[in-house]
């Protein structure tokens, strides 16, 4: 009879990473996601892109406001020859007398001015401009909720994975103490010649393979730990110790969700349903060129240079219209391209719902099956017990060899493995579940609170 021995593979692969052990941190599912959305970098990102849409939403505001600027000049002048004619009446007179006009000296020119500017009409430009920045306002809000869902499922992932490797760990651990303690059995009877020299090598090659597995779970362990303390920015070095609350009784009510609440609750597709409004405001602000624009004007003016004039008080106010009447013909490409983005925003929004369709009917799917898979491997775990137990009777009246006694050993570990990993996996799948409809960051707390 052939040996089925446990395979790394079992147990999840994972990449190698190397990690010191220092501190040990108790920490429940709950603080790791309540940091990870609040602390890991990706949430940090999201939260500034938030900040900087803000920020453009007011920068579009100001162009609603009156423009006002005060501009002023010195400049010395170097000897500058100056033609200055009178008024005609005043030069027949002079030449009359026989007089003439000396050339003023300039040695300095002071020039200042105001002016005050406000657009009145621009065809609804600023108007829709305003609104297209705070739609994408709106959706860059959603899109960082989004974001802070996928870093809590990623949290929960490493937290369900770290879960299983170090119950692998355990397992393996007890395992192996059993595996080396009949090696010291087989040893003792292979010397006083009850057993045969292969039985004893059988069992020797078992307790190699287990102490491999062993290997390869504590691997797994560091690997994990190191990218979820990674990802919360907790000090390196820091060891994490799961709690197990979460895993002991996975299986509960399953949760209400449809495919209604899911479309209406995303926060990825209500970032899209914004952007879609954004697009429509920019085709509105296209549509701008069209019309002609009107605004308000006013200024002051003062003049003066040396012995010269002097200008003061001078004022100015009125209306200024502009209309580039080439806009008519070359502006409805802009308007056609504008359309067009409003069009693929379209599309990816009847994209993204079907996507969110599917991603909750295979999330249930997932979690159903995992309440029927644990409903399986803890039966397992029973049977397999019993198994050993017959067959180790059975192997010590010498009615089995020692090749079924390996195996039905094997066969426990992997059913106690198997059970560890089904629990870990409900509560995975039902978290998955909650972030497919658009439930996890709201429901967590609640969620929690009832376990």
């Amino acid at each position: 009879m052939k040996i089925k021995y446990l395979l790394p593979g079992s147990l999840l692969l994972f990449s190698v990473t190397v990690m010191q052990a220092q501190e040990k941190k108790q920490l429940s599912l709950d603080e790791a996601i309540s940091i990870a959305v609040s602390q890991s970098t990706e949430a940090t990102l999201a939260n500034t892109r938030v900040t900087t849409s803000k920020y453009d939403v007011d920068n579009v505001k100001n162009t609603a406001y009156p423009d006002f600027k005060i501009s002023g000049q010195y400049l010395r002048v170097t000897n500058p020859t100056i033609n200055y004619k009178l008024a005609n009446n005043n030069a027949d007179t002079a030449e009359d007398d026989g007089t003439t006009t000396a050339s003023p000296k300039v040695n300095q020119v002071m020039f200042g001015q105001a002016a005050l500017s406000m657009p009145i009409f621009s065809g609804f430009k600023i108007k829709n401009n305003i609104a297209a920045s705070e739609n994408l306002y709106q959706a860059q809000t959603f899109n960082a909720a989004n974001t802070k869902e996928q870093v809590a499922m990623q949290t929960i992932s490493l937290y369900a994975n770290l879960y299983k490797a170090q119950q692998s760990v355990s397992l393996i651990q007890e395992n192996l103490k059993s595996a080396n303690q009949r090696v010291k059995d087989f040893t003792a009877m292979e010397e006083n010649g009850l057993i045969a020299r292969n039985d004893l090598l059988k069992s020797q090659l078992q307790a190699s393979n287990i102490q491999l597995s062993l290997d390869d779970a504590r691997k797994m362990v560091s690997t994990l730990n190191f990218q979820l303390v990674t990802l919360l920015k907790l000090p390196e070095g820091t060891q994490i110790a799961v709690s197990d609350a979460y895993f002991k009784n996975a299986a509960g009510v399953t949760p209400s969700v449809t495919e209604g609440e899911a479309i209406a609750q995303r926060s990825d597709l209500e970032s899209l349903r914004w952007q879609q409004k954004a697009s429509e405001a920019n085709i509105k602000v296209a549509k701008a060129g069209y019309y002609p624009s009107l605004s308000f004007s006013a200024g002051y003016v003062a003049l003066d240079i040396q012995n010269v004039v002097q200008v003061y008080n001078a004022v100015n106010f009125g209306v200024g219209v502009s209309y580039d009447i080439s806009n008519i013909f070359k502006n409805r490409k802009q308007v056609k391209a504008a359309e067009s983005r409003a069009q693929e925003v379209s599309h990816e929004v009847e994209i993204l719902t079907d996507r969110v369709k599917i991603q909750v009917q295979e999330s249930l799917e997932n979690y159903n099956l995992s309440l029927k898979q644990n409903k399986v491997y803890t039966e397992a775990v029973g049977q397999s017990d019993e198994n050993y137990r017959i067959v180790k009777d059975k192997y010590d009246n010498g009615l089995v060899d020692t090749n079924d006694l390996l195996e039905a050993d094997v066969q426990k570990l992997q059913s106690q493995l198997n059970e560890a990993f089904s629990k870990a996996d409900i509560t995975q799948r039902y978290y998955e579940l909650l972030n497919a409809s658009g439930k996890l960051t709201n429901s967590f707390n609640l969620t929690q609170n009832n376990k």
